[in-house]
């Protein structure tokens, strides 16, 4: 199964903490990386705090969807991730945004594809990097979706 992860951090050495995220997704027992995007930086949606560095990643995996969300969660605790708050500044944020192309809605745990992917710049403009015509379920094609968000700043910093 083919997972997109949505990463981001605003808090310490986000762009470390990315990175950092990209290379323990790569050791992810049950999961091959088969991509990630350059680093991009946004301002917080619906948050404070300083700006995101974010990116997002392609994982073959043989995880259920449950499971890699347990992984994802496992990995954002060694960076220290709290949820003092809804929102709140985060050392490290990782999302299952899609898991093939299946719905999986076992809220509040796990929805897929992720609510408001097609609405953030910080998550279309990654996409649309590595894989522009990628079709999120019931949304249409990343390509179509990033023109819908191009009010939101956003600025592709480097590769990883």
């Amino acid at each position: 199964m083919i997972a997109w992860i949505g990463i981001g951090a605003n808090l310490g050495d986000a762009r470390a903490n990315v990175v950092d995220a990209i290379e323990r997704l790569a050791r992810l027992p049950g999961a091959t990386l088969l991509q990630a995007s350059s680093l991009y930086r946004t301002a917080p949606i619906d948050s404070s705090g300083d700006d995101y560095v974010n990116a997002v990643a392609a994982l073959d995996t043989d995880l259920d969807a449950h499971a890699l969300l347990q992984a994802l969660l496992a990995i954002e605790q060694a960076h220290g991730r709290e949820r003092p708050y809804r929102n709140a500044p985060r050392t490290l944020d990782l999302d299952l945004l899609l898991y093939g192309d299946d719905v999986i809605d076992d809220a509040p745990t796990l929805i897929v594809p992720h609510p408001r992917m097609h609405e953030r710049a910080f998550v279309l403009a990654p996409l649309a990097e590595v894989a522009r015509n990628l079709v999120i379920p019931g949304r249409g094609a990343v390509s179509a979706l990033l023109a819908h968000v191009n009010d939101q700043a956003i600025v592709r910093l480097d590769a990883v």
